[in-house]
């Protein structure tokens, strides 16, 4: 029987590029997102592939248990369902954009990890990638609780891995640096020219290098973990430290 892997957010960027790549590796696909259109397009290219595509909203605790709890022969849990929103100063952000920060990217991981958590322990085997991002070790002006959010995931993922110690499920935190997706357009809420100054003059990471990264991960010897990858474009590195000079 094939491996199954479920992939949160997989309806855009990484999730989806994770989809086609699994897909083409003959693994079995269990699909959600909360744009049910885009679900039933991926299923529709993805094929015999597709295990099961489930709608779904991450940030509501209800629907994450009644609809993944139940399920059974996951190996695989890519908690990539994630988004960062705007980059204005901390006292000047919208308070909306940081709780969907919060919800998404901190509740809505906890909620799936939870949920699938107990079916893996049962069977003592699986993985539990969680995907990152080098905003959760390196900070950067307007990126306060993005930053805060991947930084809990980072903290997240290493005390599964002292939980989980005497089982065989592994656990991986990917923190991904820059890269060219829908994650920039959905920050500036739908201003695709702001989104592409983002990469303008770069080559970022592209959702394929991602999609290849977990397969490697995953793909391991068992008594392999990885705990933790961080990976950037050659064009983007660390900067020397901010000083402000005052005026005279």
């Amino acid at each position: 029987m094939a491996n199954t892997i479920l992939i949160t957010g997989a309806t855009s960027g990484f999730g989806r590029a994770c989809a086609e790549y699994f897909a083409d590796q003959g693994w079995q696909l269990i699909l959600s997102g909360r744009r049910s259109e885009r679900l039933e397009m991926l299923h529709d290219q993805l094929g015999e592939a597709v295990r099961q595509i489930i709608p779904l909203d991450v940030r509501d605790r209800e629907q994450v248990f009644e609809k993944l709890g139940s399920l059974e022969n996951v190996d695989v849990l890519l908690n990539n369902a994630g988004l960062a929103l705007g980059l204005e100063p901390s006292w000047d952000v919208d308070l909306d954009d940081w709780d969907a920060m919060v919800d998404t990217n901190i509740k809505g991981l906890m909620y799936c990890t939870r949920a699938l958590l107990p079916q893996m322990v049962k069977s003592d085997h699986g993985h539990v990638v969680n995907i990152g991002s080098t905003a959760g070790a390196w900070p950067y002006p307007g990126g306060n609780t993005y930053g805060g959010t991947k930084a809990f995931v980072q903290q997240f993922s290493r005390n599964l891995r002292a939980d989980l110690l005497g089982t065989h499920v592994r656990v991986t935190n990917l923190a991904p640096g820059m890269a060219e997706s829908e994650f920039s357009e959905v920050r500036f809420k739908g201003d695709t020219e702001s989104a592409a100054k983002v990469y303008q003059g770069t080559e970022a990471l592209r959702p394929q290098d991602i999609a290849e990264t977990v397969f490697w991960i995953i793909n391991r010897p068992a008594h392999v973990n990885i705990n933790a990858i961080e990976m950037m474009s050659v064009d983007q590195a660390w900067g020397p430290l901010a000083v402000h000079r005052k005026k005279g």
